[in-house]
């Protein structure tokens, strides 16, 4: 039996949220030695995937606020909502066992 297909409303989702987490970290990163206007196909591909989110997260967060603070929130409330996620599973008992120690 393979366990990711059948916990699949859990991997995949999971996996999504690390995924943009992660993106976000290495726009963050990329950030911090490139110009906004760079015209190279990472950074493009960076600001694309994260640009949705850091649409969401900037709706939720005061003007005030620089971009790289905001894109330090959308990786907190994305961690947050991995977790959130996996305390949802385990309350209705369809949590991946490894997930519930056993």
């Amino acid at each position: 039996m393979n366990d990711f297909w059948s916990y699949w409303y859990f991997h995949i989702p999971n996996f999504i949220l690390a995924a943009l987490m992660y993106t976000l970290m290495g726009r963050l990163l990329l950030g911090l030695v490139v110009p906004d206007g760079w015209d190279n196909y990472i950074w493009r591909f960076f600001k694309a995937s994260t640009d949705p989110v850091l649409g969401v997260v900037r709706v939720a967060t005061p003007s005030i606020l620089t971009q790289p603070v905001v894109i330090i929130f959308a990786v907190l409330w994305l961690m947050a909502l991995r977790v959130a996620y996996l305390v949802l599973l385990l309350n209705l008992g369809i949590a991946p066992l490894a997930s519930q120690g056993v």
